[in-house]
């Protein structure tokens, strides 16, 4: 079995009345304003509630509205052999 590492990083400009939010388990999602938390790990994913279920939008326009905020993406992937 091998493990596979990928590391995500992603610049962005958002508007400035988004937050950090750190949810009871430690990780940080972005809350919006407008009552949303946003979490990019691997897609961008959505919740009314960051301690309740987390979901990707049916909305091609809200999901291109976040994409085009990325400035920069760089993605490296590692296979480590055990």
């Amino acid at each position: 079995m091998k493990k596979l590492s990928v590391t995500i990083q992603v610049e962005m400009s958002v508007p400035d009345d988004w937050e950090l939010h750190t949810t009871s388990e430690g990780t940080q999602v972005v809350k919006m304003p407008d009552g949303q938390f946003l979490d990019l790990a691997i897609e961008p994913l959505f919740a009314s509630d960051p301690e309740d279920t987390w979901t990707s939008t049916d909305s091609d326009d809200e999901l291109n509205d976040i994409l085009d905020m990325v400035e920069s993406e760089e993605v490296t992937f590692t296979m480590v052999s055990h």
